[in-house]
């Protein structure tokens, strides 16, 4: 297990747009939320905090062992709102903290330690992870989050469009298997808690806002990412019914109900 000392901070919104009421949701007649934080406290943490905006989802978390931390309602982000849960629990500025959505009932206790691995091993000032794209559906997917980094493994940009465009052969064909060409980026990161106090006091960036895509802030004010493969899989997360329907199913196989 990872010696690197870290916290895990789940983001929990309420008000989700296409999954209202998301962390509160039931998978295997539990809240989403709750499952979620089981990851978490896997992960080998020094401490789990959930910061949310309502009290039913600390209602929901009673008897886990964790925090929970109450933020205002109006935040933009998730990013805002750890931001807001750093300035509470006063973590000190050189604290490792894993930014988890709340949406992943599924993630990987490997991965969640590795992105913390990353930040330590390096002098970023961000971390994230990635895994190889192996078929050209979910490359030119605008869901799937590309990137491309540098021979140092900082990341050099984020983009919805498939990317490194391969030139020749895209002007064949785009089917086949892409392996080894194009990276999927994962959406869990890490930073230290004086670094996450500066990536909220960032303006948004023209190339954040082209692409819907926060993390593009930070390199557009001249920050670093590392990236680093995950060690395992990372299943999808939640947004949406129908992939609520599909956590419920695997959930239900995974443990044999």
């Amino acid at each position: 297990m990872s010696k690197t000392d870290f916290i895990v901070a789940i983001p929990a919104r309420f008000g989700a747009s296409r999954l209202p009421g998301k962390p509160l949701r039931l998978i295997a007649g539990e809240p989403m939320v709750v499952h979620v934080a089981r990851r978490a406290l896997a992960a080998g943490a020094r401490e789990v905090v959930v910061a949310t905006d309502d009290p039913r989802i600390a209602d929901a978390l009673a008897g886990q062992d964790l925090r929970v931390c109450m933020t205002r309602a109006d935040h933009a982000s998730g990013t805002d709102r750890l931001a807001e849960c750093a300035a509470q629990l006063a973590w000190p500025d050189d604290s490792i903290v894993v930014n988890l959505q709340g949406d992943e009932p599924f993630a990987p206790p490997e991965g969640i330690r590795a992105v913390a691995d990353v930040l330590a091993g390096g002098q970023a000032e961000m971390a994230t992870l990635a895994a190889p794209i192996e078929d050209a559906g979910t490359l030119f997917d605008p869901n799937a989050v590309k990137l491309v980094r540098d021979s140092k493994g900082l990341a050099l940009y984020f983009s919805r469009a498939p990317i490194p465009w391969q030139r020749d052969r895209f002007a064949r064909d785009r089917v086949g298997p892409v392996a080894g060409s194009a990276l999927r980026h994962i959406g869990i990161y890490a930073y230290r808690a004086g670094f996450l106090r500066t990536f909220t006091q960032l303006p948004p960036g023209q190339l954040e806002q082209l692409e819907a895509l926060e993390q593009l802030r930070v390199l557009e004010a001249g920050y670093r990412i590392a990236v680093g493969l995950t060690p395992v899989p990372f299943p999808p997360g939640v947004d949406t019914e129908a992939d609520l329907a599909r956590a419920e199913a695997r959930f239900r196989k995974d443990n044999q109900l």
